[in-house]
């Protein structure tokens, strides 16, 4: 059984928790190290050892950057009451700096997996700051071994033009190993004069909020939106007053995943698959979770042309591709939206097979396979006093 110790900056995400289960599930014993949101409660990971190296903050990046060369520095420390991994798995580029610092530490070099599943807009400025964070990075990776990646597009536009160790692409595909029943679109069940679109998850666009309040003080009446997830409060003013004032939005607050997808999923007809926190960049070339979440429990996707979620649906024949999301856009495309072609929409969803979106036991398997097996070229180390 393979040793991962797993680098993460932030302990409470809910994608950290599954990557845990995935590597637990692929046959992996897990420790984590990592960072703690200030607003986030103790981390509850089904693991016996979690080290918790400090308490960062969101939208302090000079607080951020000086909590990870602290926990650099201090690494031979807190290293001390971890097992000699066999992989280390640094999630971002920051926890990539700390395991650089581990790697002297055990007289036999761990493999070392650099997970990047955003490409950060810094990284993509053409300016000298752009050019010195790609430099940066390039240094941290000279000990990688593989870089796990969650995009085709990532790959194609980032690491094949800027260089990268060999990638892996593990998809943001559902774990839900015990889950037995899916939801299903209500549309399939019976009609309904109130068009339904779920946003659920990471909520960070302001642009897609403002779209959508627009929309449904258009169609009043005729759509309706309900939000679910962790809004990201530094991006939107004033979330709750605005979504309380909306009269046909809806925020449920935090979902426990995967247990409330299906019911989640069901109360809709479509996905917002839509984002432009980072546009043109990191938002065209990502596969949110939501995608596969929805698509998994009948919602049909709603996204953006030339981004690579359009181009995911338009290859399985689903969905919804709009130009953009200029009013008149949205409004056109719900107003053409009869009970019989919602029906035919959600059936196209429903015909796909669901391995598509759902990732099964023998995924994490052939990944942890993947990542025990990527044995380095470098010489043993020396261990550090």
């Amino acid at each position: 059984m393979p040793t991962i110790l797993y680098l993460v900056h932030n302990l409470a995400d809910p994608a950290v928790g599954r990557r845990v289960a995935m590597f637990r599930q692929g046959g992996a014993a897990v420790e984590i190290a990592g960072f703690r949101r200030g607003d986030a409660p103790p981390p509850s990971l089904p693991l016996d050892k979690i080290v918790e190296l400090d308490i960062t903050h969101d939208g302090r990046m000079l607080q951020r950057l000086g909590a990870t060369l602290a926990a650099a520095w201090r690494a031979p420390s807190w290293a001390k009451s971890l097992r000699r991994p066999d992989i280390i798995v640094a999630r971002n580029l920051e926890m990539l700096g700390v395991a650089q610092r581990l790697m002297g530490l055990w007289d036999v070099a761990p493999v070392l997996v650099y997970e990047c599943l955003d490409i950060h807009r810094l990284m993509l400025r053409t300016d000298r700051i752009g050019g010195a964070m790609r430099a940066l990075e390039q240094r941290l990776m000279r000990d990688v071994d593989l870089v796990i990646t969650s995009s085709p597009a990532f790959v194609r536009n980032y690491f094949a033009i800027h260089g990268s160790p060999p990638v892996h692409l593990v998809e943001n595909k559902v774990f839900a190993p015990d889950m037995v029943a899916f939801g299903s679109n209500p549309a399939l069940a019976e009609g309904s004069d109130v068009l339904r679109v779920g946003w659920f998850g990471a909520l960070r666009c302001n642009r897609s909020l403002a779209a959508l309040e627009d929309l449904t003080q258009r169609l009043e009446g005729r759509v309706a939106v309900t939000l679910a997830g962790r809004p990201a409060l530094t991006e939107f003013p004033d979330f709750h007053n605005r979504v309380d004032q909306a009269r046909h939005i809806t925020f449920q607050g935090a979902f426990s995943y995967p247990q409330d997808l299906p019911k989640l999923y069901s109360a809709v007809h479509f996905v917002w698959a839509i984002d432009f926190f980072e546009a043109g960049l990191n938002s065209n070339w990502l596969l949110p979770n939501r995608l596969y979440e929805g698509c998994l429990n009948g919602a049909i996707p709603i996204a953006l042309a030339g981004t690579e979620t359009a181009r995911f649906i338009e290859r399985l024949g689903i969905g919804v591709v709009l130009p953009d999301i200029a009013p008149d856009t949205l409004v056109a495309m719900f107003a053409s939206m009869t009970p019989a072609r919602v029906r035919e929409l959600a059936a196209g969803v429903a015909a796909q097979e669901r391995l598509t979106f759902l990732c099964e036991a023998r995924e994490c398997t052939d990944l942890v396979q993947r990542l025990a097996t990527r044995r380095s070229d470098r010489p043993a180390l020396e261990a550090a006093a």
